[in-house]
């Protein structure tokens, strides 16, 4: 399984976030994406997770492309956002039945159970969303996103908010998924930690990609390199 992006290009008025931006991510990799704010990042997050339409260019999965309207894609991908997506008075297992329901999943008592168990938070089904911290409803998002247990991941700053040892359970979680042979697209602006994590990483500067390469090969003084320059043109 190969999700590719081809030529993205995505503008908000006369603002091009995205200029030209290829990017590939294969089956059992993790590809993190890092650069400055206003790089670009989330909204190449959201043209291959299909939430925006590109002005131009191709999202194309195993060669064939792919559409956010389409309910088939919408089913083989998960998305964890800055917006958690959960309802606040619902609790955690009432939102995540919620959700089941929406993907159809026959057995939702089962696949509730089970996403909770994997990010570790299974003891708050019963907790309702609004008396959570930031850190376990970021963890309840990851859940939801697991339910339909989809083959793609994308992951929008998932670590915010996240004590140690809640960080150390989602990079578990990533690893696990990533060896199930899942596409996984990480966006973050920790870079120490992606280099740990991440198969390879993509730096965006302004809406062009500046630096695309692998973490166990590349000299991580160099992706240093390249995330200071993009910040300090960013200040």
């Amino acid at each position: 399984m190969t999700l590719v992006g081809r030529g993205l290009v995505c503008s908000y008025g006369p603002t091009r976030a995205l200029d030209g931006v290829d990017i590939v991510a294969g089956g059992g990799e993790i590809v993190a994406v890092v650069g400055p704010n206003g790089a670009g990042k989330t909204t190449l997050l959201r043209a291959l997770s299909g939430e925006r339409r590109p002005d131009r260019g191709d999202v194309l999965l195993d060669g064939s492309p792919v559409s956010g309207a389409d309910p088939g894609w919408r089913g083989r991908v998960g998305l964890v956002s800055h917006r958690t997506g959960l309802y606040r008075k619902l609790t955690v297992a009432e939102n995540l039945t919620f959700f089941a329901a929406l993907h159809r999943i026959s057995d939702a008592r089962h696949a509730v159970a089970r996403s909770l168990e994997t990010v570790g938070v299974a003891t708050l089904a019963k907790t309702r969303v609004e008396a959570l911290s930031r850190g376990q409803a970021q963890r309840v998002a990851l859940a939801r996103s697991l339910l339909h247990d989809p083959g793609i991941l994308f992951l929008d700053e998932p670590f915010t908010g996240l004590d140690p040892a809640a960080a150390a359970a989602l990079e578990s979680t990533l690893r696990a998924r990533r060896a199930a042979g899942g596409v996984i697209i990480l966006v973050t602006h920790e870079l120490r930690r992606c280099l740990g994590l991440a198969d390879r990483v993509v730096v965006l500067q302004r809406g062009h990609k500046v630096y695309d390469g692998e973490t166990g090969s590349a000299d991580a003084a160099d992706l240093l390199r390249f995330f200071t320059a993009t910040s300090s043109d960013a200040s």
